[in-house]
């Protein structure tokens, strides 16, 4: 399942926070910030697509991510390589080093990682 801009926004603010009441999330965002109907809508929603959960403290809910970060940005990053590279992680690299302005020591960065993951296999 996926989210909505405005719900990976806030859940970029939830990741942040890691837990968070309503006025925490509110706080987080910058001006203008949206209503707190608005926030408390797509908190709703979010916990319905199982990405948030929340603690009861009374009459107040704390709300916690139900999936990591990584986790999201790893789905997304697997389903763009599925749908725009032929599902061949080497042409989205090839793209990504191409088509990006990396520098040369953001090149060799890569370069260390792969090296890596080369003598972990």
């Amino acid at each position: 399942m996926k989210l909505s801009k405005s719900e990976e926004e806030l859940m970029n603010h939830l990741w942040e926070l890691d837990k968070a009441y309503m006025k925490d999330l509110l706080e987080n965002y910058p001006e203008p910030k949206p209503a707190t109907t608005t926030v408390a809508t797509l908190l709703k929603r979010m916990t319905d697509k199982g990405f948030v959960g929340f603690k009861l403290f009374g009459r107040s809910r704390q709300y916690y991510p139900l999936i990591k970060k990584s986790d999201y940005f790893s789905k997304h990053v697997n389903g763009l390589i599925k749908n725009f590279f032929n599902d061949s992680a080497s042409q989205f690299a090839s793209f990504f080093t191409k088509e990006t302005n990396l520098s040369q020591e953001e090149l060799q960065e890569l370069r260390d990682i792969i090296d890596s993951e080369i003598k972990k296999k």
